[in-house]
């Protein structure tokens, strides 16, 4: 399989080049700022379907031919796309059974990108010629460094309910379960009676009374991404008879929830990423940490390509919120520190017209003399100067369990509340570990966590048998899990587990749950510690991965709570029974009062956690206790403004604060200044510094 593209420069830097907005005599000032800003990369030809074919079978490469000589006159390498995410007008004219219907039936109108069934037999022929056409005509282009499948699927076409997509999912499902029976069985139709006499009776999920079959939604997703998989398929393996070049397309981890990129991730040469801050968040740089972490995750650890991001303001949020200054270099060089080698940007140049003419751009419509063209060609200096960090991987020694389907499954309707959401609890645990400075790897449940210290499973309804016995033999081999509540629930199948709660988890977590207790909105309960406490066992950890031990100085994080000092949980309370494992915290109010909310179990050589409550501020305590009696190394002393990631041999050190911040036990050389240090460095308020130790 090919790797990253070689490039000039080591850390690509760049963005979609949309040319074809513009006069010819504005590529050639283009290029020239190119060069200026440190460009090396451009993502090129991504929504071009209509004008290389004008009409069907009809090509024309000239202005491609043009502007891919000029990139290479001046050194710049080109991702290129097939533009088969915006289909032309004339497609869905000709062949309207390529349109994309809605749940409801609604046939859904044109003028925009991604109007079409993924299931359709006629975009998949109409895409596979303009895809054979390209790779022929510039598999063998010296500016071509790799090649850009469609773009950015699912992003409103994840799902399609036309009769084409029916046919489609039937014929899908016959080959999943094997027979009728089979299906029915999974199921679980003998609920209401909805047993199926055959496939063809069997209709996607439609827009239909409440309480349809969870499962026959649950495997309409699945399909639907196994249906996006098979058109980039298509697309790869054409290429591939040309080149050996890399192929990709961009992904939108995490925030397109209908794709499993678990699924995907084998199908690409070198994963790559969209990622747009949420403007209306006062803590996206922690959001921005966790998808770079994730992205890193899906591609197993290697380096990864961020294809798009914002140097301000998007254009498709409520509140379309600048950033300030100093905010796009903070962003970009994370992403760099958790395993990205390329910072590209949505786009080059702003557009004059069109959905995303206020979307920002690396040239932006204030022109070169602007606060964001400087930004930009500062930004470029540094990732050359960052150049030997390309290649390099980031180390964790905590991950943290993500599973598409059990996000699905979790929010289908008719749960037991409203609030119970999987990025919530997520997110959550995912802040209270970044701000400790433990650095995380994700994981899918059924993965090999052995070289982890610690897993957390903060959302894990949806648990299969085989991965909850994965999770049993990492904590009896001497891991420690950390559970948190509404996990093990129920199979594939959203069939529940048998006996009590948490299901297959029951015998590594030592309780079982006698009855769930939501609570109100905005309801609280207290939790404590027990009255007595009985003293702590010795640290345990797996019998592999990095040194055991923190660091010396003192703990991170809040001080240890007094005995009679309460936390607050929300959303959620049950009744827990001990079933070998021990109570250390318990519920102070509310329905189970004097049970307990927070247990420990030991069991073989490790330990197992479970938190039977939405902790939020007081999370943060009981993590950091639970990663020093797994002996997780990590930063002590430090604001939880101060962002620390060790890539390789490179230290980053982000200051989100207003404040300096003095790092200890950190020496080498500043990549940017070339300052050295022995043992303290300080990071100016909303600066970045990164040390080559």
């Amino acid at each position: 399989m090919p790797g990253y593209p070689a490039l000039p420069g080591g850390i690509a830097y760049g963005g979609d080049y949309n040319p074809e907005q513009w006069p010819e005599e504005v590529w050639h000032e283009d290029v020239r700022l190119m060069r200026e800003a440190g460009v090396n990369l451009v993502s090129l030809g991504i929504f071009s379907w209509g004008l290389i074919e004008p009409s069907e079978g009809v090509y024309d490469f000239d202005g491609l031919d043009r502007v891919l000589d000029l990139l290479d006159s001046a050194g710049i390498k080109a991702d290129l796309a097939t533009p088969t995410s915006s289909p032309p007008v004339w497609l869905r004219h000709r062949y309207p059974a390529s349109r994309l219907v809605d749940s409801a039936g609604h046939v859904i109108a044109g003028g925009s990108r991604h109007s079409f069934c993924p299931s359709s037999p006629d975009y998949a022929a109409a895409s596979a010629r303009v895809t054979e056409r390209l790779a022929a005509r510039y598999a063998r282009h010296p500016a071509v460094a790799m090649w850009h499948v469609h773009n950015e699927y699912g992003w409103a076409n994840a799902h399609c309910y036309c009769e084409t997509s029916a046919e489609a999912f039937r014929d899908w499902l016959r080959d999943r379960h094997g027979s009728v029976a089979a299906l029915n069985h999974a199921w679980g139709t003998t609920f209401w009676g909805l047993s199926y006499g055959s496939f063809d009776e069997v209709e996607p999920p439609r827009l239909a009374p409440p309480g349809l079959l969870t499962a026959l939604q649950l495997d309409f997703m699945r399909f639907s991404v196994d249906a996006h998989i098979a058109n980039f398929r298509r697309e790869r393996d054409i290429i591939r008879r040309h080149c050996d070049l890399p192929v990709t397309t961009n992904f939108m981890i995490p925030n397109c929830k209908p794709m499993d990129y678990w699924r995907w991730a084998g199908e690409v040469d070198v994963v790559a990423n969209d990622h747009y801050l949420d403007a209306a968040r006062t803590d996206g740089h922690i959001e921005l940490a966790m998808a770079a972490d994730l992205t890193r995750s899906v591609a197993g650890g290697r380096p990864w390509m961020l294809m798009e991001h914002s140097t301000g303001a998007v254009n498709w949020q409520p509140r379309n919120i600048a950033k300030r200054p100093g905010e796009m270099r903070r962003n970009s060089l994370v992403h760099v520190a958790r395993g990205s080698d390329s910072v590209l940007f949505f786009q080059w140049r702003a557009s004059r017209y069109g959905a995303e003419k206020f979307h920002s751009a690396m040239l932006p419509h204030a022109g070169t003399d602007s606060e964001v063209w400087r930004e930009v060609t500062g930004l470029g200096a540094d990732l050359r100067r960052l150049a030997d960090v390309r290649g390099t991987r980031v180390e964790a020694e905590v991950a943290v369990v993500w599973d598409w389907e059990s996000y699905w499954a979790l929010e289908l309707e008719w749960r037991p509340s409203v609030d119970l959401r999987f990025r919530e609890r997520v997110e959550a645990f995912y802040e209270a570990l970044w701000r400790e400075h433990v650095t995380v790897d994700f994981v899918h449940p059924s993965a090999d966590v052995s070289a982890y210290r610690m897993v957390v499973a903060p959302s894990a309804y949806l648990l299969t048998e085989a991965s909850a016995k994965n999770l049993h033999r990492y904590v009896e081999s001497g891991g420690a899990l950390v559970v948190s509540y509404f996990s093990g629930i129920v199979n594939e199948n959203d069939t529940i587990h048998g006996g009590p709660c948490p299901g297959v988890l029951r015998d590594v977590l030592g309780v079982s749950v006698e009855e769930f207790h939501p609570l109100r909105e905005s309801g609280t309960v207290s939790v404590a510690r027990p009255p007595s406490r009985p003293p702590s066992g010795p640290p345990s950890g797996p019998p592999s991965g990095p040194p055991s031990g923190p660091p010396a100085g003192s703990p991170s994080g809040p001080p240890e709570p007094a005995p009679d000092e309460r936390a607050t949980g929300r959303i959620w309370s049950e009744r827990v029974r001990l079933a070998g494992a021990r109570a250390v915290r318990v519920f102070a109010d509310g329905p189970d009062a004097g049970h307990p909310a927070v247990t420990r179990h030991e069991l073989g050589a490790g330990t197992a956690w479970y938190v039977a409550t939405a902790l939020d501020a007081e999370l943060r305590g009981l993590l950091a206790e639970a990663l020093d009696q797994a002996g997780v190394s990590r930063p002590r002393d430090l604001p939880d403004t101060l962002e620390f990631v060790r890539r390789g041999a490179h230290v980053f050190l982000v200051n989100h604060g207003d404040e300096p911040v003095t790092v200890h036990g950190v020496t080498g050389v500043g990549v940017f200044d070339g300052v050295g240090h022995a043992g303290a460095v300080t990071v100016p308020p909303g600066e970045v510094t990164v040390i080559r130790a």
